[in-house]
């Protein structure tokens, strides 16, 4: 039973309200939207409340360490499950699964560098035949032509006519 004078639902006060927030300070309106949609997860109490903020930031956040350190369980939440045989069981296999993910942490690593070496490699050779063909290209230019018996021109501003 919630003891709040206004109730987290669609009513004609709280939609008046809503419009009015909207109306004088934008995020009050939407603060008053939210505790109609969202209001009864609170349940009223700020424990609820509290708990359901927890969930959703342990939800949203990142990856990183959710796999790495397996091996200290009381930290994300996996309490002893009163059998000794078992939890030694479990710790034993969070720790093969870390050194497992720590293997193909470095297998992917040494990928990543093979990848570079080749686009590396790939990018000299692409480069090292560019230049030869531009070197190919610039030896022509350097030696006169023979042009009509013109050493000296190039075939540039011929005017035998």
């Amino acid at each position: 039973m919630t003891t709040a004078i206004i109730k987290p639902q669609w009513s004609p006060l709280t939609i008046a309200l809503m419009v009015l927030g909207f109306i004088i300070f934008w995020p009050l309106g939407l603060a008053v939207l939210g505790y109609i949609l969202w209001g009864e997860k609170f349940g009223g109490s700020s424990e609820k409340a509290q708990a359901y903020w927890n969930k959703g930031r342990d939800w949203c956040a990142p990856n990183r360490h959710r796999h790495h350190g397996w091996h200290n369980h009381r930290r994300y939440g996996m309490s002893s499950s009163g059998n000794a045989a078992f939890d030694d069981y479990r710790a034993e296999q969070l720790k093969r699964l870390d050194e497992e993910r720590a293997r193909l942490d470095a297998e992917i690593e040494a990928f990543h560098e093979y990848m570079a070496n080749l686009n590396k490699a790939k990018d000299r050779e692409e480069f090292d035949r560019f230049m030869n063909e531009r070197r190919g290209s610039r030896q022509g230019y350097d030696q006169p032509r023979s042009d009509n018996g013109d050493q000296n021109n190039n075939g540039w501003g011929s005017n035998n006519d």
